[in-house]
C-alpha cells in the first residue's frame, strides 16, 4: 500500500495525460481539483490488486463525455459522488473500493478525488491501461463483467440509471443522456466483486502514471531530455517528431472527432505524420500512407522539450511534439478484445493490427488474464 499526496498527483497527472493517448480529459484540471480535495481531507491510500478481497465491492467512477467540453465547461465538482452514492443506494450496498476507469488524463485523478472525500482506498489498476473513448472498449466488460447498473449525474445533482443488457447498448444510451447533459457527465460503474475486478484489470496501472511522470519531472530538473525519460519508463518508441501544422477538430455525436497533420523537424525533416483521433489518438500514418502505429497500442503526444502530455482539446498550429508510439497492455491484445478496440472497430477495415514492438511499462508484470 501506498499514499497519493498533493505532489503525488503532480506526478499522475503527467503520467496519466501521456498514457491517455490524447484523452481522458484534461490532466491539469482534474490535477487541480484532486489537490484541492486531498489537501482538505488528506492522502488517498492505494491497495494493489491482489490485496483486494474476493468479496470487496468494487466500484470505477469517472467522467464521460467529449475532452473540449470538459475544458470549456466548468464541473460542479461532485458529479461522480453523487453517481457513486446513487448507484450504492440502487443495489443496496456500500462501495469498499474504488478503481480508476481508465488511465488517462483527468480520469485517472477524478477517482482520487471521490477517494479523499469518502475515505474509500483506491486500487492500482484499471480496465484499459490507456483511454478510450467508448464504455464497452474496457477489459471489464471484454472479459465478461456486466457495465450495469450504472449512473450518469450532471452538474446539477440529476442522475440517470441504466439497466442495459450489454455494454454496446450502455454506450449508445449513457452517450445520448451524457449530450444532453451538456457533453458532459460523472458515472459510477459497474458494480462489480473483487474477484471480478482481478480477473479482468489491468494491474499496476496508477504505479506506471506515476513513475512515468516523476521520470519526466526528474529529468527536467536534471536537464536530461524528458522525452527519453518517459520512453525508459513506459516502453516504446518515437514515431515522429514535427510541428502541428493543421487541426480539425470538431465535436460530433459526444465525441472529440478530427484530424491532426504534422511536418517534421530534426531527422524527420521533408516528411509528414497524420492522426486520426476519436477524444484518444487512434491511428498515426505517415505521409505516403505507412501505418507506423495504430489502436489499441498507445500514440501519445508530448511537448519536444518538457515531454508535457499534449492532449486532442488543447494541441494547437505551431506546436512542436514528439509522438510516442508505445505497446498496449497484454489484455488488450487478445483475439478477444481486438474485436472491441482494435483497428477494425474503429472503422479501419483494411487496416491490420501490427503490434509495436516491446512491452507496456518495461516489461512489468501488468493484468492477470492469459488467453
Amino acid at each position: 500500500m501506498w499514499t497519493v499526496d498533493e505532489d503525488a498527483l503532480e506526478r499522475i497527472a503527467i503520467g496519466a495525460g501521456i498514457l491517455g493517448t490524447g484523452g481522458g480529459g484534461n490532466p491539469y484540471l482534474g490535477k487541480l481539483h484532486a489537490q484541492l480535495l486531498v489537501a482538505e481531507h488528506g492522502p488517498v491510500k492505494v491497495v494493489d490488486l491482489d490485496d483486494v478481497s474476493d468479496d470487496a465491492f468494487v466500484v470505477s467512477v469517472g467522467g464521460m463525455g467529449a475532452p473540449t467540453v470538459s475544458v470549456e465547461r466548468i464541473k460542479q465538482g461532485d458529479e461522480e459522488l453523487i453517481a457513486l452514492r446513487a448507484l450504492e443506494h440502487h443495489v443496496g450496498r456500500r462501495c469498499t473500493h474504488l478503481v480508476p476507469g481508465e488511465i488517462g488524463g483527468s480520469n485517472s485523478t477524478r477517482p482520487i478525488a471521490v477517494a479523499a472525500r469518502t475515505g474509500l482506498p483506491l486500487v492500482d489498476a484499471d480496465p484499459m491501461g490507456r483511454a478510450f473513448p467508448e464504455l464497452q472498449m474496457c477489459t471489464f466488460a471484454i472479459y465478461g463483467v456486466s457495465l450495469t447498473p450504472a449512473v450518469l449525474a450532471d452538474p446539477h445533482g440529476q442522475i440517470a440509471i441504466f439497466e442495459t443488457g450489454d455494454a454496446v447498448t450502455l454506450e449508445r444510451y449513457a452517450r445520448a443522456v451524457t449530450i444532453q447533459m451538456g457533453g458532459a457527465a460523472g458515472y459510477a460503474f459497474p458494480p462489480m466483486s473483487g474477484a471480478d475486478l482481478k480477473r479482468t484489470a489491468i494491474a499496476g496501472t496508477v504505479t506506471l502514471a506515476t513513475r512515468v511522470g516523476a521520470a519526466v519531472i526528474e529529468a527536467r530538473t536534471r536537464h536530461a531530455d524528458p522525452v527519453d525519460a518517459v520512453l525508459a519508463v513506459a516502453g516504446g518508441q518515437r514515431l515522429f517528431t514535427g510541428k502541428i501544422v493543421d487541426v480539425e477538430r470538431r465535436l460530433v455525436g459526444g465525441f472529440a472527432r478530427g484530424v491532426l497533420l504534422l511536418e517534421g523537424v530534426g531527422d524527420a525533416a521533408g516528411r509528414t505524420l497524420r492522426i486520426d483521433f476519436q477524444n484518444e489518438n487512434l491511428i498515426a500514418r505517415s505521409g505516403d500512407g505507412e501505418v507506423l502505429a495504430v489502436v489499441p497500442d498507445l500514440i501519445c503526444l508530448v511537448d519536444t522539450d518538457t515531454a508535457e502530455p499534449v492532449t486532442t482539446e488543447i494541441v494547437r498550429y505551431g506546436m512542436r511534439v514528439v509522438v510516442l508510439g508505445i505497446p498496449a497492455p497484454a489484455l488488450l491484445k487478445t483475439s478477444q478484445a481486438l474485436t472491441v478496440i482494435g483497428p477494425h472497430a474503429f472503422g479501419y477495415a483494411d487496416v491490420p493490427y501490427v503490434p509495436l514492438a516491446g512491452t507496456y511499462g518495461e516489461g512489468r508484470m501488468v493484468g492477470q488474464f492469459s488467453e
